[in-house]
This record gives C-alpha cells, sequence and structure tokens, in this order.
C-alpha cells in the first residue's frame, strides 16, 4: 500500500501530528498496534496542562510546554469540542525549605515568562483551599493550569484527523522497517506492507525500538511508572485548585487534580522499571503515596471506601531527560519522536507545529507538496453528553431518538444513543474500554458491573459481533468464555451420565 506519511503511534502525539497534517493534500495513514488509540502512555496521565512556571525553558520539553499555553488549549479545545478546566495550581507548603524552593520557581516563571506566578501565606491558602490541611504554611499559585480530559483530548485530535481523510487503522503493530539509498522503501505491519515516503515515529515507550529498525541510536526509553487513586463524584468541588506536593529529583511532585468530570485523581511516585508492560500497582506505592502526600495535604480523604479504581501508567524517559524530535541521521525521511513524557501531554500542539516544520524541510526531497486543504475542517462536532443536558433538552433529544433515554450506566448516566453513537464514530469503538473511554460507561462507581453485560449485549446487536468475540482491550482480553446452557458436568457412573445446568 503506498502512503505519501506513515504515522506510527495513535497516542496524544501521534493524533496531534496527524491532525496537523491533515489540513495538507497528502495521503496520510496512522497505524496504532493496540485495539484503539490512547492506550499507551497518553491514557493514564495526570491530565493537566502544565504552564511550565517549574520546568527548564532551556530543554526542548520547556520550550514545547511554554509554546502550548492555555490560549492555545482554549482555541484547540472550542474547535475540539474538548472540556478544557482553568484550575490553577498550588504547590502547598509545609517547611522551610518548602518557600526556598516556591522563591526559587518564582524567578524561574519569570524567566520563562509566565505571570501572575506568586508565593500565598497560611490566610490565604485556607481561603483559596479550605479543606486543606490547617498546618500548611504557605503555597506557590500559578494561575495558568488547566486540566483536560487525556482521553477526551486525543480522541479528539484523532477523530478530526480521521474526519479530514487520515487512515487510522488499528492492531497493526509495525514488525519492521526497510530502507533503500537513504530512503524509507517499506514498512511491514501486522494489516500488511506499506510504501510511505515518510514516516513519523510517535510509538511512546516503543519509539527507540523503532527508531532502531532504521539506524543505530544513543539513546534509549526507561520506563518510569507512576501509580494513582480516583476518588468517586461525591468529593467533587473539595478541592478547587491542582495541588502540588513538594517536587522530587525526578518529578514535579504529587498531584491531587479535579479533573473535569468531577472526580479527584491522586499520584503518582515515580519508580524505575524496566518491563515496558508492567502496569500493574502495587500496595507498598498506593500506601506511601496516601501516607506521604494525600492524607497530608487533604486529612480526610479516605484510603479506602471513595477509590473508585487505582492504575498505573508508564511515562517514555529518555537517557536523555529531554523530548528527541528530529529526523534519523542516515535516513531523513524518518521523523522520530522520543521521550515524550510529562509534559507531553501539554506540550501536543507545539510538538506538532514543529514536526510540520522538519516534514516541510525534508518531505521535498520525496517530493511531497504542502498544499492547504480548501475544505479542510478544523471543527469536531460534539458528541451528545446525555448528563450535561438540560431536561428540556433530554426531553426534545429522546423524543426524536428514543434510545437516548435508556440508560445503560447508571453510575455516569450514559444512554444506549451514547453508545451506539460511540460504535458509529470516525474512529469507531469496538470493545468495552473502546466503548468507556469515549463515553465513560464503566468509569464510575461500580466499575462497570452493572453496564458491562449490556454493552456486550449493544456491540452483538450493532456489529454482529457473537458475545463470545467481544472483548474488555481487544486481543484475547475476551468477557465472556462460554454459554452456562452448554455446560455440564459427567457423573462418573457407568452411563457416563451427562447433567445440564
Amino acid at each position: 500500500m503506498k502512503t505519501d506519511i506513515l504515522i506510527i503511534g495513535g497516542g496524544v502525539i501521534g493524533s496531534a501530528v496527524a491532525r496537523k497534517l491533515s489540513q495538507y493534500d497528502l495521503d496520510i495513514t496512522l497505524v496504532e498496534k493496540q485495539s484503539d488509540i490512547c492506550m499507551g502512555t497518553s491514557k493514564a496521565n495526570s491530565s493537566m496542562i502544565h504552564s511550565g512556571y517549574n520546568i527548564d525553558g532551556s530543554k526542548l520539553k520547556g520550550k514545547m510546554c511554554l509554546k502550548s499555553d492555555t490560549a492555545v488549549y482554549d482555541k484547540f479545545c472550542k474547535e475540539l469540542n474538548v472540556d478544557f478546566k482553568h484550575t490553577g495550581s498550588i504547590f502547598a507548603g509545609f517547611e522551610e525549605s518548602h518557600l526556598k524552593t516556591m522563591k526559587e520557581e518564582v524567578e524561574n516563571a519569570k524567566k520563562n515568562g509566565l505571570q501572575g506566578v506568586r508565593i500565598v501565606d497560611h490566610d490565604e491558602m485556607m481561603k483559596l483551599e479550605p479543606n486543606i490541611n490547617p498546618k500548611v504554611r504557605f503555597g506557590l499559585l500559578d494561575p495558568n493550569t488547566g486540566t483536560i480530559n487525556p482521553f477526551e483530548w486525543t480522541m479528539a485530535l484523532a477523530e478530526n484527523a480521521a474526519m479530514n481523510g487520515v487512515k487510522v487503522l488499528l492492531n497493526a503493530g509495525v514488525t519492521n522497517i526497510h530502507t533503500r539509498n537513504g530512503k524509507i522503501a517499506r514498512v511491514n505491519t501486522e494489516v500488511g506492507t506499506f510504501e510511505p515516503k515518510v514516516v513519523i515515529n510517535c510509538a511512546g515507550l516503543y519509539s527507540d525500538k523503532i527508531a532502531a529498525m532504521v539506524e543505530d541510536v544513543d539513546y534509549y526509553i526507561h520506563p518510569r511508572k507512576g501509580e494513582y487513586f480516583l476518588y468517586d463524584k461525591k468529593w467533587s468541588g473539595y478541592v478547587h485548585h491542582c495541588i502540588y506536593s513538594p517536587p522530587t529529583p525526578v518529578s514535579k511532585g504529587m498531584i491531587i487534580v479535579p479533573t473535569t468530570e468531577g472526580n479527584l485523581l491522586c499520584g503518582s511516585n515515580a519508580v524505575e522499571i524496566k518491563d515496558k508492560t508492567d502496569f500493574s500497582t502495587t500496595q507498598q506505592g498506593l500506601d506511601d503515596i496516601y501516607a506521604r502526600d494525600v492524607h497530608k495535604l487533604f486529612p480526610a480523604l479516605p484510603r479506602m471506601g471513595d477509590v473508585v479504581t487505582t492504575f498505573a501508567g508508564l511515562r517514555p524517559a529518555s537517557n536523555t531527560e529531554d523530548f528527541i524530535i528530529e529526523h534519523a541521521k542516515t535516513v531523513p525521511t524518518m521523523i522520530n519522536l522520543v521521550g515524550i513524557q510529562s509534559p507531553g501531554l501539554s506540550s501536543a500542539p507545539a510538538v506538532a507545529d514543529r514536526v510540520d516544520e522538519i516534514l516541510r524541510d525534508v518531505g521535498t526531497s520525496v517530493g511531497l507538496k504542502f498544499n492547504v486543504k480548501p475544505d479542510w475542517n478544523p471543527i469536531r462536532p460534539k458528541p451528545v453528553v446525555l448528563r450535561e443536558l438540560s431536561k428540556e433538552e433530554k426531553s426534545e433529544l429522546i423524543k426524536k431518538n428514543p434510545d437516548y433515554g435508556k440508560i445503560i450506566c447508571r453510575c455516569e448516566t450514559i444512554s444506549k444513543g451514547e453508545i451506539l453513537d460511540a460504535i458509529r464514530r470516525p474512529i469507531p469503538a469496538r470493545n468495552i474500554d473502546a466503548i468507556k473511554r469515549r463515553t465513560r460507561a464503566g468509569m464510575g462507581r461500580c466499575q462497570g458491573g452493572f453496564c458491562s453485560p449490556r454493552i456486550v449485549n449493544i456491540l452483538n446487536e450493532e456489529l454482529g459481533i457473537d458475545p463470545l468475540d467481544v472483548t474488555k482491550r481487544g486481543g484475547r482480553s475476551n468477557i465472556l468464555l462460554g454459554k452456562t446452557k452448554d455446560l455440564s458436568l459427567f457423573e462418573g457412573g457407568i452411563d457416563n451420565e451427562k447433567i445440564k445446568l
């Protein structure tokens, strides 16, 4: 299959690059090895859009973060109909050494060109966050921080790219890349062979391995695991800002985030591991996060009970501890994006712009022309979200389509109509988790106990998928193993009698 540009990886970076390049009259294909987009690093992070006040502005990741400011996100989220919450952030200080760090970060904020970053005293802290530990002595307030739903953000970027002609192929892992005379000859994937003019490597945790398919590289990814708590929505409004604990040598600090959906997200630690598939959580790690940070900042938050789920994410840190965005030395039409860890979610728009610049520089050598499509549309229509509608709007919607009146997920008030919409979207949902990422069905307190069997039935009805073939997240994660009526026990009598259950 011939294509002008092959993008490898369907996380937030690959999706942002795809959306950026979809404006050009080029044949673009995005391949993702998982059963859906946003299944790697992008699905398990703090959901914060960092301002960059506490980042080294001389590093590439600092420059990318500072270029992707709240004004950029306001524009993008308006176009893509994504919720973006201007929360601001506070670094909470309890010791004199924290005040020293705060003063340094105020100076760093000024150096990075940020406005409004200032130190507040105990009294103002208690006004800003009435529920915080009253032992707090001071805080560093940054009004420029925001929060976003990483699933929704990544999905919106990829869907808008697909609406503008980008082909998105799932379950399409790259197995090999062949070059000839300093150019890409072909790329072998699990869904076939491609002959692209340019390859853009956005493979996250595996970006070093993809880069090494073309030439020897002097960088590598060392995964850094972070574990998180997610609290029930009953705690919505309890925390008003993104709250930082003191920073560590490998982290900006643990954070408590009031998400755009009303949950509280707490985490994470930063543990160096070797296994890029290890997304497990540990009792010790979660206990340490709670005792050291969560309980210290907000003592009323429980360790268990109102925690609806825990999870872990892996950050694709490189040995350079910086973003690597460059073309391969021996194959200029191979553009590598490696080590895009935090603040990668925040930096996605600027990273896409940088890739565009590199592509324009190298693309002409293989005959690419960057003519903007006259009908390019930056708008992604907002999906129906029943819980956000007024009573009158719901009634009118249900009159037109009764499926919106059939509630499938009680915890999050998700209707059958919304689930059918997810299955029919530009990048369709084909399993339980894919529907969850698009609608939040299964993200509530019962974690899918009520809605999952009903979603299996909807997938069966809409797509003709045998219920036994419906999976949680693709691959061999089948929800059902067999039909009850087919189960049987054999008694050991002389007739080997078969007893139906």
